[in-house]
């Protein structure tokens, strides 16, 4: 593993990295803040980007690390695909490929080989951090806005003996119907579409998967809001399956890290109360 920067912020520490990774088959990039001082590992807090995005998006804009520090939780920032020559990728196409990885281990040639993001952070990624960080593998949440926010939802849903937490900032909720990701889903996953819900979360929480509670904040003023992310259709899925939400829509907000970063704070603190 090679650190690639290295910034002091608030006290803490934040690094960028990169390895050669196995599940992907391609060389990783990813940030970890440390928070400062402390004995023993600390809790730690996965974000996940969206589309477009990669692990510096957040570190720039998220406005994360003030509060971070004062909590003593690690942040964890993985990049949204693989990345390279090699990989397969449509460069004209934002909705796919490159920065667009859905957060799914694909099984369609030739996506398989490369985009395996799900196995990536949950496995290969997850035992590099335990193994280099003084991080507390047993206290482990999971943060994210939009792909990123439909990928925590699905780590949760699918592990929560391993994440404590969950919250996500306007998440794709349905991506199995959603007009940005059914494209993407059918190129990573086929055109068997019940393959496609173990990467959904109300499909998820429809076929019994369960977490004990979520916060998701939504902009009303989102472009994305009525055919892309659709907050309602997870309302009632959790309704339905008993599942505690709390749904926060915001008014005046739209889909960028503003929105995101003024809602931090909060996303932090719910967290750290679960961690």
């Amino acid at each position: 593993m090679e650190m690639v920067s290295k910034a002091l912020s608030h006290g803490g520490v934040q690094g960028v990295y990169r390895h050669q990774a196995q599940t992907t088959g391609c060389e990783m990039t990813f940030a970890v803040f440390m928070p400062p001082g402390g004995e023993g590992p600390v809790p730690l807090l996965w974000y996940l980007s969206g589309l477009t995005c990669s692990h510096t998006n957040v570190m720039e804009k998220g406005e994360y690390r003030r509060i971070a520090a004062e909590l003593g939780i690690a942040i964890i920032c993985p990049d949204t695909s693989p990345r390279g020559e090699d990989v397969p990728d449509e460069v004209d196409n934002w909705q796919f490929g490159s920065g667009a990885g859905f957060y799914v281990d694909a099984t369609v040639v030739p996506y398989a080989r490369h985009y395996q993001m799900y196995s990536y952070i949950l496995n290969e990624l997850s035992e590099l951090v335990a193994e280099n960080f003084a991080v507390d593998m047993s206290r482990q949440g999971i943060f994210g806005h939009s792909m990123g926010g439909h990928g925590a939802l699905i780590m949760a849903l699918r592990n929560p003996e391993r994440f404590k937490s969950c919250s996500a900032f306007a998440p794709i909720v349905n991506p199995m119907t959603a007009d940005w990701s059914t494209t993407a889903f059918g190129k990573y996953l086929g055109d068997d579409v019940a393959q496609w819900r173990a990467y959904d979360a109300v499909a998820l929480i429809e076929d019994g998967h369960e977490v004990s509670d979520l916060l998701v904040d939504q902009g009303d003023a989102d472009s994305f809001l009525e055919n892309g992310l659709r907050p309602w259709l997870l309302e009632e899925a959790c309704r339905n399956a008993n599942i505690n939400l709390t749904l926060r829509m915001q008014a005046g907000y739209d889909h960028s890290y503003f929105f995101i970063s003024t809602f931090m704070d909060d996303h932090l603190r719910w967290h750290a109360a679960r961690l």
